[in-house]
C-alpha cells in the first residue's frame, strides 16, 4: 500500500499521485499481495474491499421490550474473494461470495433463533439496487436481497433481516466516535507482519427497533457494537480458531479482547484495546493491548446436543483494564452455518463481571475452532 507523497513529485508520478490515499492503494494493490499499514481514508474505508481475502461487517447488541424482555442480536455479512473467478469476463462471474448470519438469542426462553443466507456477486455494483446482492465501496452498504446492514452519511447504521423464524429490524445511533483497532486500524493477529487485518470498531451505538420470533414482535431498545474487518491472510498455519469480546460497559467504556490458538488451547497470539467514555479519536486515547497482556482461562464448559463440540462458556480474561469474568447468558448459543459458510462456531450474549464481581457491561463471545479447524 502506499503511504503519502510530497505533492512536488506529481509531475513525474502522474496523476495517480494526486488521488486520494484509498484510491491509490486500490490502483497498485494486487489480490494475495499482504497487507501494510497505511492510512484508512473514511467513509471509503467503511466500504467493501474486494482485492482483499475475507471481509465481515458484524453488528450485535443487547436490547430489552417495555415489560424487560431480554434479548441478544446478531446480524453478520461476510465477503469471501473466489480467486479463480477474477479473471474471468463478464458480469456473471462469481468473483465474490456474500453470506449473512442473524441470530436472536430470548434469554428468558434459554433459546438461539438463527437463520443465514448465501449468494454470488460478480463485484460490480448494482444496476438496480432492489432485492440486489452487492457491497458498496463508498461506506458500508452490504445487502443480499432484502438483508441489508448500511451506514448513514451523518453517522449511525441500519439493519433488517426477515426469515421464517426471527425478524431483525435496528436503526442504530452513533453518540462514540469509531474506534481504529491495533496501531491506527492495523491489527496484528500473528507473529509474521503478513497475519494482520484493518480492524474498525463502533461502540456503544444506541439501539430501537423490533426484534420478531415466532410471529410475534417486541419494540426494544438497547445497546449495540459494530466491527468491521478485512484482510489477506489473518491466520497463522498452527491457529486452529479465536476467542474474542467486544464489551460495551455500562458506564460508556469499552473493551475488546482476542486470543488466536493452536489445537491444544495454547495461544499464538492475543491482543485488544480499552477505550474511556468520552474519548475522542485519537491514538493517544486509546490503550492497545500487547500479545502478553492478554490471557484467556476458561471456567465452565458446555456441550452442544447437535454437534457434541465443547464450548467454554465462561472465561476468566485478563487484561491491563481489570481480571474481568465473561459469562454466557444462554450456554445455548452455538452457530451452525454448514449451509453457507461451512462454519460452526459459538457466538453469544454475555455479561462482563469486574474483579470485585459486579456486572459492568454487557456484550458479544466468539468462539471459533471448536467443533474444527477454522478455514477463511
Amino acid at each position: 500500500m502506499l503511504t503519502r507523497r510530497p505533492l512536488l513529485l506529481a509531475p513525474l508520478l502522474g496523476p495517480l499521485a494526486l488521488a486520494s490515499p484509498a484510491a491509490r492503494a486500490r490502483d497498485i494493490a494486487r489480490p494475495g499481495d499482504p497487507l501494510r499499514p497505511r492510512p484508512l481514508v473514511f467513509p471509503r474505508d467503511h466500504g467493501t474491499h474486494n482485492d482483499t481475502r475475507t471481509e465481515w461487517w458484524y453488528l450485535t447488541g443487547h436490547a430489552q421490550d417495555a415489560q424487560g424482555r431480554e434479548f441478544g442480536f446478531q446480524v453478520t455479512f461476510f465477503r469471501s474473494r473466489v480467486d479463480p473467478a477474477q479473471a474471468l469476463p463478464g458480469r456473471l462471474a462469481a468473483r465474490q461470495l456474500l453470506f449473512a448470519h442473524a441470530a436472536i438469542t430470548d434469554v428468558s426462553g434459554q433459546r438461539l433463533h438463527h437463520d443465514e443466507r448465501i449468494a454470488r456477486w460478480n463485484g460490480e455494483p448494482p444496476a438496480n439496487s432492489e432485492r440486489a446482492v452487492f457491497a458498496s465501496e463508498r461506506d458500508t452498504d452490504v445487502q443480499i436481497r432484502d438483508w441489508f446492514i448500511r451506514r448513514h452519511p451523518a453517522g449511525g447504521y441500519a439493519t433488517r433481516v426477515t426469515g421464517d423464524a426471527l425478524l431483525i429490524d435496528i436503526e442504530a445511533d452513533a453518540p462514540q466516535a469509531w474506534l481504529l483497532q491495533g496501531e491506527n486500524g492495523f491489527s496484528r493477529k500473528g507473529p509474521d507482519p503478513a497475519q494482520a487485518s484493518f480492524y474498525v470498531t463502533h461502540p456503544q451505538l444506541r439501539v430501537r427497533g423490533t426484534l420478531g420470533l415466532a410471529g410475534q414482535r417486541f419494540a426494544v431498545t438497547g445497546t449495540a457494537w459494530l466491527d468491521h474487518e478485512w484482510s489477506e491472510a489473518l491466520l497463522h498455519p498452527e491457529v486452529v480458531g479465536w476467542d474474542w469480546i467486544g464489551m460495551n460497559l455500562f458506564d460508556g467504556h469499552c473493551v475488546t479482547a482476542f486470543q488466536l490458538r493452536r489445537a491444544d488451547g495454547s495461544k499464538v497470539w492475543a491482543g485488544g484495546s480499552f477505550r474511556a467514555a468520552g474519548s475522542a479519536q485519537s491514538p493517544e486515547d486509546i490503550y492497545r493491548f500487547r500479545p502478553g497482556e492478554v490471557d484467556f482461562q476458561p471456567r465452565r464448559w458446555w456441550t452442544s446436543p447437535l454437534t457434541r463440540t465443547r464450548y467454554p462458556v465462561e472465561w476468566l480474561v485478563r487484561t491491563p483494564a481489570d481480571f474481568y469474568t465473561v459469562r454466557a447468558r444462554v450456554d445455548a448459543q452455538e452457530l451452525d452455518s454448514r449451509a453457507t459458510s461451512g462454519a460452526i462456531y459459538w457466538e453469544g450474549l454475555s455479561d462482563l463481571i469486574d474483579s470485585n464481581g459486579r456486572t459492568v457491561g454487557r456484550g458479544y463471545l466468539e468462539m471459533t475452532g471448536y467443533a474444527r479447524r477454522l478455514r477463511l
